[in-house]
């Protein structure tokens, strides 16, 4: 008889500063131990905030190379590898389910400081293959919320879907002494998205604009509040969503991170 794949969840990762990476503190504890609690998987499809093209692509090479893409960090963070292989049929099959969406099969990015930041405690041994799917920056919202409910079936079929931004990111005014306090409207912002996701209140969360001038502060520029999306989008009436750590860092970087189930 053949062994019945477990559903894999999906996890949206604040990830924060790249430091992290190196780093141990609450935000990497909980996303070590959310790696320890898991199912292996086959493979893991990643939708990070740094990877924002003009139409679809999805990697689908071999070997993907670890992107440093960031500057002002220790040499350290520059030479850290994250070895991780690809999985060019997950690519092919990412592809297929997204039509009639034109994907493109890319052999140039790899994987970007989104993803292994946080895979490097997740799966610090690099020993799940990565894919990294690229977000349109061209289309809003609701795009990339229906875009996300065709990948469902992966997670049927052993594939950890994860999105990594940060539900607030307005680096402009960042407090980097204050880095425990939070500005209200960060916390008024962050409280509002956690609480809309744990009751699956979905359209709020696609129409944050509405929140007038706290989504305006909390989100400058969309791309690292839309891999929250594609976490919603693969959240339904049967879904139970833990939150194993939460804060802001900096006054205005959430670290939200979140498991559908």
């Amino acid at each position: 008889m053949a062994t019945q794949t477990v559903r894999m969840p999906a996890v949206f990762f604040g990830h924060g500063s790249p430091m992290n990476t190196l780093e141990q503190n609450r935000y990497t504890e909980a996303w070590a131990g959310i790696g320890k609690s898991l199912p292996r998987p086959k493979a893991v499809l990643a939708i990070s905030a740094h990877w924002l093209t003009s139409g679809t692509a999805v990697t689908a090479m071999d070997t993907p190379r670890t992107i440093h893409d960031f500057g002002g960090f220790p040499r350290e963070l520059f030479e850290f590898p994250y070895p991780a292989a690809g999985d060019p049929a997950l690519a092919e099959r990412v592809r297929g389910l997204l039509a009639p969406v034109d994907v493109k099969l890319d052999q140039s990015w790899g994987l970007d400081h989104g993803t292994w930041s946080v895979l490097a405690h997740v799966f610090p041994d690099a020993g799940v293959p990565v894919v990294q799917l690229s977000m349109d920056g061209g289309q809003p919202p609701q795009f990339h919320y229906d875009l996300a409910k065709r990948l469902a079936p992966l997670r049927d079929e052993g594939v950890l879907i994860i999105g990594s931004g940060n539900v607030v990111h307005n680096l402009g005014i960042m407090d980097w002494r204050g880095a425990n306090k939070a500005y209200d409207w960060a916390t008024r912002f962050n409280q509002f998205v956690r609480g809309h996701l744990e009751k699956r209140e979905h359209a709020p969360l696609i129409d944050y604009q509405k929140m007038g001038k706290d989504a305006q502060l909390a989100v400058p520029t969309s791309e690292h509040y839309l891999p929250l999306l594609y976490i919603l989008g693969l959240q339904d009436d049967k879904s139970v969503v833990t939150i194993p750590v939460d804060g802001v860092a900096h006054g205005s970087i959430s670290m939200l991170t979140a498991v559908v189930s």
